[in-house]
């Protein structure tokens, strides 16, 4: 049986004017992952990395000028990559869902909840409208909404971000999913409310076997709930393994700057005095058109000499499923 989501070589550009005429910008690179049923793979890294790229490129989401220039995208053995918009549609809502960051400007201010999570039961499981509406204030319980029969006929802009968040996921489990892609689900949500979150991702993996996508900056949450680790960064996976692994021996150094920066995920003389400051990577991550063929964690980078300055890092296999694309790992000298 495929894995629910298999991603193969995918590389995203955006079409820019120059003076040369249009020129195609890369955004993402040559990425690769795969996630099984009932499984959860992690996407970190710093703002302008490419993760909510690949999200949007997996639901063919993309932006005005954004296109998928090589790679496959195969929901279960289905390649999507390509579909017409009508095929897509099909799809999004129904077989995968998503999460989106911003539930303000993701839901439609001039329709209830309730209608808006209705529609995608009576469009994709022909449900007729009573039941749709049980099925939304079911879902409006599920996500910890108080007085879902009262809630359900209110209006996006009458409910607090919180609350609007708990939407969001509630319209993305009702059809209940293959795959999930979440991206920061429980950003606008207090400690409490996100653990409830969590746990209900988890009885549905469990119960359907849903694949799920997080793309979050929370490493707290990527140890709790994920399988498998891919560190993006300047829109190339520099680092990718089994959770575990990456948290306990990460390989890149921008892997280990983000731990770092982590107060009870710190690594070895750092996570015995925790009133030292934490750590922070210098400089900012490169914007588009300005990445470069070599490492693009270079110039930010202590380690960097020699071949990082020469040759792009290829994407090397360790153990048990553990890759990275450095010429210092673990900060071995050049």
């Amino acid at each position: 049986m495929p894995p629910v989501l298999e991603i193969d070589n995918l590389s995203v550009t955006l079409q820019q004017a120059s003076s040369a005429g249009m020129q195609a910008v890369p955004v993402l690179e040559n990425l690769s992952f795969s996630v099984e049923a009932g499984k959860t793979i992690a996407l970190v890294g710093e703002s302008g990395c490419g993760k909510s790229m690949t999200a949007l490129a997996i639901m063919g989401l993309l932006p005005e000028g954004f296109q998928i220039a090589q790679g496959s995208i195969a929901l279960e053995g289905q390649d999507v990559a390509h579909l017409p918009d009508a095929a897509l549609r099909q799809l999004r809502g129904n077989r995968m869902s998503m999460i989106f960051q911003e539930p303000m400007t993701a839901l439609n201010p001039v329709y209830t909840v309730g209608d808006q999570i209705s529609e995608a039961l009576r469009l994709h499981q022909g449900l007729s409208r009573q039941d749709a509406r049980e099925r939304a204030i079911a879902m409006l319980r599920a996500v910890q909404i108080p007085a879902p029969e009262r809630r359900i006929d209110v209006y996006p802009h009458q409910m607090s971000g919180g609350m609007r968040q708990r939407v969001m996921i509630a319209m993305a489990l009702a059809c209940r999913p293959r795959l999930l892609i979440a991206d920061e689900p429980t950003t606008a949500l207090d400690v409490t409310v996100q653990a409830q979150i969590f746990d209900l991702l988890r009885e549905m993996q469990q119960e359907i076997g849903t694949a799920i996508v997080l793309i979050t900056h929370d490493l707290s949450a990527v140890a709790d709930i994920t399988d498998e680790v891919a560190v993006l960064y300047a829109g190339r996976c520099i680092e990718q393994g089994p959770t575990a692994t990456i948290l306990s021996q990460p390989q890149h150094p921008y892997t280990r700057g983000l731990i770092a920066s982590v107060p009870h995920l710190r690594l070895g003389e750092a996570a015995a005095q925790p009133s030292e400051p934490l750590e922070e990577i210098p400089g900012m991550v490169p914007g588009l058109g300005k990445r470069g063929q070599l490492c693009g964690f270079a110039p930010r980078c202590r380690f960097a000499a020699g071949a990082c300055l020469e040759t792009p890092p290829p994407m090397t296999a360790g153990s048990a499923g553990h890759r990275v694309a450095c010429w210092h790992p673990q900060g071995e000298a050049a």
